[in-house]
């Protein structure tokens, strides 16, 4: 999951863990939380502790990271580069990336917490479009994806990465990508939980496997697909 603030914090990251702790999901999780969700929103202006300003609710984001810092990236430093099984690895720009035809998606946030964010409209390159300009090898099966906090990783299938619904954004909630949000240009799976949407997204390699990323080696499924996954096996596009 990468979660973050509809406005800009103080940039300390929040684990998963103490997350998990201070909502007090443990064991209920997503089967818990529309109610919980209802709740904060009913409280979220009564509560002069500021605890639920913790929390995420139904208007916005809260700021997460894996790594104890992540280095800020400008239109001018930022890099994109895919490589991998492909025939003609690149190496883009911000600039190359807005020069792309760009496709709109509006759809809710969800994270695997239970946490819902509805109607976010995302923008940017859909990935199988930078795939397509690589040239991708007949050996290959799944795609690597990293990030230039130096920690997060993700991947999907072939066929997942090549979904009209999976994009690498450039803009959300109509206006471009702020470093909170992942920025400037982060990974978004629409049809899957939020953390397989990684943020600083700085790495596109093509594999002939898919390799588990950062949250699936500690247990999380790596087909994310909401309301499917967390131990369902059937898959929305079967």
């Amino acid at each position: 999951m990468n979660a973050e603030p509809s406005e800009e914090r103080d940039g300390r990251p929040i684990g998963r863990r103490v997350f998990l702790g201070t909502l007090g999901l443990g064991a209920l999780g997503v089967a818990a939380a529309p109610v919980l969700q209802r709740g904060l929103e009913a409280v979220a202006g009564k509560d002069p502790t500021g605890l639920t300003g913790l929390l995420p609710n139904g208007g916005g984001f809260r700021y997460y990271s894996v790594a104890a810092s992540v280095p800020h990236r400008t239109a001018a430093d930022y890099r994109l580069k895919v490589d991998g099984l492909v025939d003609r690895p690149h190496t883009y720009t911000l600039a190359d990336l807005r020069a792309l035809p760009q496709t709109r998606l509006v759809r809710d946030v969800q994270c695997v917490t239970g946490w819902r964010v509805p109607g976010t409209p995302f923008e940017g390159v859909r990935l199988s479009r930078l795939l397509d300009l690589a040239g991708v090898g007949s050996s290959a099966r799944a795609v690597r994806f990293t990030c230039f906090d130096g920690t997060y990783s993700e991947s999907l299938t072939l066929a997942q990465a090549r979904r009209a619904d999976v994009l690498v954004a450039l803009r959300m909630q109509d206006k471009d990508i702020g470093h909170d949000h992942g920025g400037p240009v982060r990974l978004y799976v629409a049809p899957m939980y939020f953390y397989k949407s990684a943020k600083w997204l700085s790495g596109i390699t093509v594999t002939d496997r898919v390799e588990p990323g950062y949250w699936e080696h500690l247990g999380y499924d790596v087909d994310a697909w909401v309301g499917r996954s967390n131990g369902r096996t059937d898959d929305p596009t079967s």
